[in-house]
This record gives structure tokens, sequence and C-alpha cells, in this order.
């Protein structure tokens, strides 16, 4: 790692980077000493938080930096350190978090995404085309341009693939060079460097190599400092469990979209819901050559109750029950398949028993790089704002947490240490 005495945000670039997701505000020590012991070459971002997730755990931009930066120096961390304001949809978002200190801008434009466009008919997919005339002609100017990848690789842009496009990314793309250009004069007008990361994987449907060519390139002609980009990758990306899908197939898509971006930016291919997916890390390192971003959240606050478990078995009962009784209608907004008909009820399981079932033992898991897939995670990882809401339950788990702050932090350690030894085995 870098040393610095400057311990405030700035742009990391294209190293590769971890972003360490802290709904708790007292992770960060955890994540510090995973770094140190396994992170060698990874530049780390400690404050990141989406304005999903501080509205959920009720906490403002200015507690995540504080409680993060305040976390990295107790901890003696004092290399370079990013800061991501994640998932921004609105000016509001970016004046709040720019305010606060952050540094690099997650541009989250999926209320523009249309996630059925692939399975529209040729007649729906014109009727949707013609709706969005005179809005993103843009993407007509990419009508039969092809480009030649080094993977060998050739894409070429037809007729349906810039219809497709525009359809599922025309107005997203649209919104996202807008609010890049309300970044970038909040960013000058405070004299600060900065970066910006496009997410478009919030889709049930791949983003194909055509829509990644374009998409990206419209981004980088309008002058957006695009540093990394998520596209909706093949296979699945639940929360809280390891890569589901043909992993050889992921990889083979992943060395185009690779390609894509090395050839058109550079710029840095972004892995979200990244928490977990430790099968796929060794490959997603290899096929970017170092360019890489992988972004996780709910898996440090996972991780807390696994702390509360150790401590108070009775408690994580408790909210276990509580959790699957909120699951059915906090999972609305995410990718997830774990059913509370096939995961067992708490009342009758001994700590052991629930550990595996909930959160899952490491040593319970097949491999050095394969992450969780026990779904009573999914369960937990849902719900974890009706619990930090909770009159009870958080005032409870951060007692547990500050009382007992070595295992949580030791728990964080070889919890991350695991993750970024994945990634370093395709470095």
């Amino acid at each position: 790692m870098t040393t610095t005495n400057d311990s405030k945000p700035r742009p990391l670039g294209l190293s590769p980077s971890f972003g360490f997701g802290d709904r708790l505000g007292v992770a960060t020590p955890g994540h510090v000493a995973a770094l140190k012991r396994a992170g060698a070459g990874i530049a780390p971002i400690f404050a990141q938080q989406s304005i999903r997730e501080m509205t959920r755990t009720v906490r403002t931009p200015t507690q995540v930096m504080e409680d993060a930066l305040g976390g990295a120096r107790d901890a003696g961390f004092t290399g370079a350190q990013g800061a991501d304001a994640d998932h921004l949809k609105t000016p509001q978002d970016v004046d709040r978090t720019a305010e606060a200190g952050f540094v690099f801008f997650t541009i989250d434009p999926s209320d523009h995404v249309d996630g059925k466009t692939d399975s529209y008919s040729a007649a729906e997919l014109e009727q949707k085309r013609s709706a969005l005339k005179g809005e993103v002609e843009w993407v007509s100017t990419y009508r039969g341009k092809s480009l030649k990848l080094p993977s060998g690789t050739t894409i070429t842009i037809d007729v349906q693939a810039v219809a497709r496009c525009a359809v599922k990314y025309g107005k997203a793309v649209n919104h996202a060079i807008a609010l890049a250009g309300h970044i970038d004069s909040v960013m000058r007008g405070r004299g600060k460097a900065y970066e910006i990361e496009l997410s478009v994987d919030e889709t049930p449907q791949p983003t194909t190599l055509a829509e990644h060519y374009m998409v990206a390139d419209a981004c980088l002609k309008s002058g957006m400092k695009l540093v990394s980009l998520a596209p909706r990758f093949v296979g699945e990306f639940e929360k809280g469990v390891d890569f589901k899908g043909d992993r050889a197939g992921f990889e083979k898509s992943l060395h185009d979209h690779a390609a894509v971006a090395k050839t058109i930016g550079p710029y840095k291919l972004s892995l979200h819901s990244g928490s977990d997916k430790l099968s796929i890390y060794p490959a997603f390192a290899r096929a970017t050559a170092g360019m890489w971003h992988v972004k996780t959240a709910g898996t440090s606050y996972l991780e807390a109750l696994r702390a509360v478990l150790r401590h108070d078995v009775e408690l994580f009962r408790k909210i276990v029950e509580f959790c699957r009784g909120r699951y059915d209608t906090d999972k609305a907004t995410y990718h997830v398949s774990a059913t509370l008909t096939a995961t067992p009820p708490p009342a009758e399981m001994n700590a052991e028993q629930l550990e595996k079932v909930y959160l899952e033992r490491w040593q319970d898991v097949a491999g050095d790089t394969v992450g969780f897939t026990a779904p009573g995670r999914q369960i937990l990882h849902t719900t974890f704002g009706s619990v930090l809401t909770h009159p009870t339950f958080k005032p409870a788990v951060m007692a547990i947490l500050r009382e007992h702050p070595k295992t949580y932090s030791d728990i964080l350690e070889e919890h991350f240490a695991r993750h970024l030894q994945a990634l370093r085995k395709g470095m």
C-alpha cells in the first residue's frame, strides 16, 4: 500500500480497487486488517454507501464519511483511499455526497432502463423505438459500425442492435450524461478531482457487447470522466451468495467486455453485488488484467450478525424470526431466490446450526475460492433496513459490536482476506 500523510479520499484511477461497504459505521478496522493481511496492490474504498442504504439505515453522507475515515485512522491505515457515493440518481444526491467529501460517483440510471427489451417482438421493439423518436438519436450514429477487439471478437452494429440499445439504454445514457455534467459542475466549483462509475447492471437481461460499446462510447464522447463501468454480466448475481451460472461462459464473456473497456477507454470493469462471489474472482481479475473494481455492501452487515450469534444466540434467533416476517416485503427491490419454506425456522436450532443455515461457515464450503451458498443469508441480507430501524434490535446489535470489537474485527479480517486472496489469484 502506498503511504501518504493525507488521509482525504482521492480518485484511484485505473488501479485495481475494492469497495468495503459498511452499513453500521464500525466495520472499517476489520476492513483495514483484511487489506493489510491480503490486499497488497489493491486500493481500498472504505467510505462507500448508496443513498438507498443511507435512507434505510438513517445515516447521512457526512456520518458515513466520518465513520470510515475515523475507523481507518484508528486502525493505522495511512494509504491512499477512495470514497464512493454509490447509486446516485438525482442532482440532490450528488450535492449531498460532494459536500461530505466523496470523490467517486456511481451513477445509477436504472430507473430509465427498459429491462424487458430483449423479450420484445420485432413489432413491439419498433413501437418502443418510435416512441423515443427525437430523444435518443445518438444511438443511430452507431448503425453499421464495427469494432475489432484484441480478444479476436468483432462487434458489428446492425439495425436490430441499434433498436434494442435505444430502447433498453437510450434514456438511461441521456440521464447519466446529464448527471455527469452536474457532477462536473459541482466538483469543479469545489476545485476537487473526481471520477465516475456508470452502473447498468440492475437489469434482468445481460448487457451485450454492442450495447456496452455504444453506451460507454457515448458517455466518453460526452466528456464523462468514466473510470469504471458495471455491465450486467451473464449468470446470476444474487445478494449474499456466490455466483450462479456457467463460470466458463462468464469468463469468455468477461474477456470480451474487458477488451471493449481497454479498446475504447481504457476504464475498469466493475463487479456489483460482488459480495461473496469468490468462485469468479480469479477469472475477473485475470480477464481485466488488473483494471477492475469490486463493490461489496451487505456482507459486512451479515458478518456483524455472525458476531451477534457468537455472543448472544437468543438475540440472533429473535432477529432471524423477525427477518423471516419481513422477507417477502423487503425482498421486493432485490434479486434473490431464497424462500421461507425452504429455509428452516430458527426455534429448534442450536448456534452451530443457525450459523450454517443463516450465515454458513467457511469450513462448510468446499474450496478456497468458493463463497457462501446458504439461502438463509439472503433472508438476513434483504431485511437489513427493517432490523436497523427497529427500536430494539439495532441498539442491541450495536451494543454487542461495541462491547466485543475484536470479535467483529477478527471475523471481518478473515472474511475479506478470503475475498482479496481470491482476487489476487488472478493478478
